[in-house]
């Protein structure tokens, strides 16, 4: 049922989704759809913490490698094989459809967007001072511009193997200011 939700979420956003709609996508009932949520914000709240849940499973904590530059690449190219989902898009649909309002599905999605940032800045100050990553911006702006960078790449070369891993790093080394691999 979340996976179906994520699914109309993705392509249509929150004002399209309707528990009817996901109840016949997911081969339940109406009645057991809405005994599960009072109604599709409580449905999208779910699906949010679902797709965090599944992403963390999938592509791991940021701080999982001991390298940071190891960390960065591996969360950014695990993100990009995440992408190649029909679901990956939910968080960057939801994020566009509720910036600037105070909603609960907006606050949920701002707060992921906030750990990850605050994770991947730890890692680029540790870089920075262990001297793997070279000086540039401060670690919080060099984080949200990695996220956004490993957002859009995924979700843009979503499917096109090999070429999503590729330029995904291609990419992130960019935001890092880490020089090419060489290929």
């Amino acid at each position: 049922m979340l996976e179906a939700a994520a699914r109309r979420l993705s392509t249509h956003g929150y004002a399209h989704l309707t528990l009817d709609w996901v109840a016949g996508e997911a081969g339940y009932s109406r009645g057991a759809v809405y005994h599960q949520f009072a109604g599709k914000e409580e449905l999208a709240l779910a699906v949010v913490t679902w797709v965090e849940e599944t992403w963390t499973a999938e592509v791991g904590s940021p701080a999982a490698e001991a390298d940071p530059v190891d960390a960065l690449l591996t969360l950014a190219r695990k993100h990009a094989v995440f992408c190649r989902r029909d679901v990956a898009r939910v968080l960057l649909t939801l994020r566009i459809e509720f910036a600037g309002q105070d909603h609960p599905v907006g606050r949920a999605i701002a707060g992921i967007v906030d750990r990850l940032d605050a994770d991947c800045a730890d890692l680029i100050a540790a870089g920075r001072t262990s001297g793997v990553i070279p000086p540039g911006p401060p670690p919080r702006e060099t984080a949200a511009a990695y996220t956004s960078v490993v957002e859009a790449v995924g979700i843009e070369l979503a499917g096109r193997a090999p070429y999503d891993i590729e330029l995904m790093d291609r990419a992130v080394r960019g935001v890092l200011g880490l020089p090419p691999t060489g290929r």
